[in-house]
């Protein structure tokens, strides 16, 4: 289909099926930083932002924690719902702030056998959310003719490698793989459990009415993937593959966010019938959108490409155009492509390379 008159999730479902609606779709990343300077500077409220900009994508919040309370004694100190302490810190950047929630200590750093693995007392169950306002809230989107996304939150989204890290450490969990392998299988699947029991119960709750999953697992490096293809064939292949057919036995568009270098691990994730790729950064290596799109757009659709590490945050207005008409022109044709940022637009970004880029994106994201 070319041209016509389509609302967002009729434009956004047409493009990841490798078709060519009325023009590109457009979805928006903000870290909270920048939220709130989009209410201080253009005073109005994010989701007022998105429909002035006619952003295609709006992410629901999915059940509510209703299990123990999750913060700690100490001031400033909190746990998530893996048992891990995490510190609020606090970083400033040309004058904008970000708050997050750095990892204290990986609770499992020191487990050495499958028993205390076993034996931990804080790993969450599906059994503590609340489901029954999900439907509501893809209704509420629906009803805007946008596309219901969930993706869940910085510190609970489906995942396998992420909270592997979390619960044991970076370092530690890519030792286990290559020393211990028994060991990072059974906290692979621990953490797998949990999110398909968690999935599934969004899943039945939505009745049907979420059109995208968004999974995030960062498996990539600036230069190459955090692991090789043959461990991520031997570690997370699976968990990754049942998250991909559950999402789409009920009738949703799997979606996957990965940062950094991951050319090497598409054919796989490819087979496990992945719908689309997001993040593309286009400073690391080996993501280049055209070579993306030449090697993988039959087989595959993509979310993202706009830089967050130079252009936006350092380029000029100028600069921001022609990254946005070279994504067009690179990722556009024949559908198969949705406009974003890499990842989260970082506070400190000039509010005039924002505007820029969303203003491009309806210049240049135009097809015929």
């Amino acid at each position: 289909m070319v041209g016509g008159t389509v609302d967002s999730r009729e434009r956004a479902l047409l493009a990841i099926g490798h078709e060519t609606p009325d023009r590109i779709p457009v979805d928006f990343w903000a870290s909270a930083g920048f939220r709130a300077r989009i209410k201080s500077e253009l005073g109005m409220s994010f989701e007022d932002f998105l429909d002035g900009q006619d952003v295609d994508f709006r992410y629901i919040p999915g059940p509510s924690y209703v299990g123990p309370p999750l913060d700690g004694e100490q001031s400033g100190i909190a746990t998530d719902i893996w048992g891990v302490p995490r510190k609020a810190v606090t970083l400033e950047v040309r004058g904008q702030f970000e708050h997050y929630w750095e990892v204290v200590a990986p609770p499992l750093a020191d487990a050495a056998t499958l028993d205390e693995i076993d034996a931990y007392p804080h790993w969450p169950s599906a059994d503590r959310f609340d489901y029954r306002n999900v439907e509501s809230q893809c209704d509420l989107v629906r009803e805007q003719g946008r596309v219901v996304v969930f993706m869940g939150d910085r510190l609970n989204r489906i995942a396998q490698l992420k909270p592997a890290m979390y619960i044991r450490g970076p370092d530690r969990i890519m030792l286990d793989m290559a020393l211990e392998p028994d060991l990072a299988r059974v906290l692979f699947e621990k953490i797998k459990a949990f999110y398909m029991d968690y999935l599934e119960r969004i899943l039945t709750a939505a009745s049907g009415k979420i059109d995208i999953v968004l999974t995030g697992d960062d498996f990539g490096a600036q230069q190459g993937p955090l692991v090789s293809p043959g461990m991520w064939e031997a570690f997370l292949r699976r968990g990754f593959e049942e998250y991909v057919r559950l999402i789409k036995a009920h009738g949703a568009v799997a979606m996957h966010h990965t940062c950094g270098s991951v050319r090497a691990l598409i054919p796989q994730m490819i087979e496990c019938g992945l719908d689309v790729l997001q993040s593309l950064q286009p400073e690391v290596r080996g993501m280049e959108p055209a070579g993306l799109k030449e090697d993988y757009g039959d087989r595959l659709s993509f979310h993202g490409g706009m830089s967050i590490q130079k252009t936006l945050p350092y380029g000029t207005p100028e600069d921001v155009c022609r990254a946005v008409k070279h994504l067009a022109q690179a990722m556009g044709e024949g559908g198969g492509y949705v406009f974003c940022t890499a990842h989260n637009v970082q506070a400190d970004t000039p509010m005039a390379n924002v505007l820029t880029m969303l203003d491009a994106y309806r210049r240049y994201g135009t097809y015929g």
